[in-house]
């Protein structure tokens, strides 16, 4: 089964401020216990969002205003710390479909793009900007064009950066690679069964 081809993400957006926002605000570890990921998108920024008892904490991802938003902004270093593949899992689950930020830890990037979740990095100023048009408006469109490695944001068209192998990845439809062992499969026993040292 061929995997769909991204060469854009369109949807309204959250922007969450800060530098260094690491896999455990993400994901905390105590939400780790589940044998899939299913679920694990009610416990994104858990801790930081709710208080002891469960009530809500001030968050932007709390502001019905930014219920369903698809597109997360943030700050540099996005995802540091562990390299829990939950982390990108738990963002997905929420509903988020891309992410823009300064910079992303390498692991949390690469797990990202495994789950068909475009990375585009922006400037800090530019970032911003987006911000104050999202809080101005939070039912704004945002397109993260992958093919032209650029972003629109309301009226204004913002340059960002994407890997090469990540775009070429996400535009051929080939960014996750277990999908494509599964995808060879009758192929791979084929082969394994003309092979003479294979029983």
């Amino acid at each position: 089964m061929a995997l769909e081809k991204i060469s854009k993400v369109t949807g309204r957006g959250v922007y969450i401020p800060g530098d260094d926002i690491d896999t455990d605000r993400i994901i905390p570890a105590r939400f780790m216990k589940c044998i899939t990921f299913d679920g694990l998108g009610e416990f994104a920024f858990y801790d930081v969002r709710k208080n002891e008892d469960g009530s809500d904490k001030k968050h932007p991802l709390n502001d019905p205003r930014h219920a369903g938003a698809t597109i997360l902004l943030s700050g540099s270093n996005f995802g540091c710390g562990s390299s829990r593949e939950h982390a990108p899992q738990a963002l997905h689950k929420a509903g988020f479909r891309g992410i823009v930020a300064e910079s992303y830890a390498e692991i949390f990037f690469g797990n990202s793009i495994t789950l068909g979740m475009p990375c585009f990095a922006a400037s800090r100023q530019d970032i911003r900007e987006m911000a104050a048009t999202i809080e101005a408006d939070p039912e704004v469109q945002i397109e993260l064009d992958v093919e032209n490695r650029s972003i629109r944001c309301g009226e204004r068209e913002y340059p960002a950066e994407l890997r090469d192998s990540a775009r070429t990845a996400l535009l051929s439809g080939k960014w996750d690679p277990i999908a494509e062992l599964l995808e060879g499969e009758e192929e791979g026993e084929a082969t394994a069964r003309s092979l003479h040292y294979v029983r």
